[in-house]
């Protein structure tokens, strides 16, 4: 247990992002930073010039050139958006858009509109060239959009930026998505403890500490961004078959993965599977842990020995002996 902790913070992604460091490196941290910024311009959706808004706008006209580095992700994120029953769907920008949950002048859209826009959603429709690295929707109103994946992406891009400084202890939260670099130097069997939330309390207030080492931990909940009419809650974790929010037993997915993005993923297509369905999916990814939290207040963990819970909170129960049965 040794040696000072500074850390630093920015607002970029919509977040903050804050990065943890135990050597003094000002160079390093203005790296990671710019790093960001760069990777926002290039995959942000919420403004008009970007990489992948250049793509939304030819939408049904031509194919777009990008760099290797947008189509790569891109090419993972239809990947993902193809596996079998997948919740993950990054042709889901029309829905998001018409649903604003998050951001000003949210509603329930008309049953008609989320028809219609379910027609524009099917990654299927998204052409890739390999070779010359570009990427086609195929028809007009179809927009992708890599909100999903950005994140857990650019965490794990920051943590290839700092291994150039030679910095191999650190910690990065880009909001939801924290991604800890090595060991850590503060306790004594050097893993680090992460606080997991506590769904729809003060931002301080947790359901428990995850204790973990060179590990990411992201977490997808129906309390991140929601809002309420006539007592029904409705949050942007959009299923993309329904067009409508998913209804399922669970309040939030957390997965503990070796890299950030396959947390990114996995913790969609967990959320959408539900807690049985989802523990039968863990056995096939043995490099994965996920910690389910249901809306009447019960834990299922599945670590794989990635990780341990400590749980806080006491209105909640922890239910290891969960057996999932065999799916059809």
């Amino acid at each position: 247990m040794s040696g000072s902790c500074y850390t630093y913070s920015q607002q970029l992604m919509g977040t903050t992002v804050s990065l943890q460091l135990f050597v003094e490196n000002q160079q390093a941290v203005a790296a990671v930073f710019n790093t960001i910024q760069a990777l926002e311009t290039r995959l942000t959706v919420n403004r008009d010039h970007s990489e992948v808004m250049s793509i939304n706008h030819a939408a049904g006209k031509q194919p777009v050139a990008v760099s290797k580095l947008v189509f790569d992700l891109i090419r993972q994120a239809k990947a993902a958006s193809l596996l079998p029953h997948s919740c993950f769907n990054f042709a889901i920008g029309p829905i998001v858009k018409l649903w604003k949950i998050g951001f000003n002048g949210h509603s329930i859209p008309p049953a008609k509109e989320i028809a219609h826009r379910l027609t524009l959603t099917n990654p299927h429709l998204i052409e890739l060239d390999q070779a010359k690295y570009t990427v086609y929707l195929a028809k007009a109103g179809m927009e992708i959009d890599l909100g999903a994946i950005a994140k857990g992406y650019i965490a794990d891009i920051t943590r290839l930026v700092l291994a150039q400084y030679g910095i191999y202890q650190a910690i990065i939260n880009c909001g939801g998505n924290v991604l800890t670099i090595g060991c850590s130097p503060l306790t004594p069997n050097q893993h680090w403890h992460i606080g997991l939330k506590r769904p729809f309390a003060k931002a301080d207030s947790l359901l428990g500490i995850l204790h973990v080492q060179d590990k990411s931990v992201v977490t997808s909940g129906i309390y991140e961004r929601y809002f309420m009419l006539n007592e029904q809650l409705y949050h942007h974790i959009i299923d993309p078959f329904t067009g409508y929010p998913l209804d399922n037993e669970l309040q939030s997915v957390t997965i503990i993965s070796d890299n950030s993005l396959t947390g990114d993923i996995y913790s969609t297509i967990l959320y959408g599977f539900g807690v049985r369905q989802g523990l039968n999916e863990l056995e096939k990814h043995k490099d994965m842990g996920a910690i389910f939290v249901t809306k009447d207040k019960k834990i299922f963990i599945k670590s794989n020995q990635h990780f341990q819970f400590e749980l806080l909170a006491d209105d909640y129960e922890l239910c290891q002996s969960f057996i999932p049965e065999q799916t059809q």
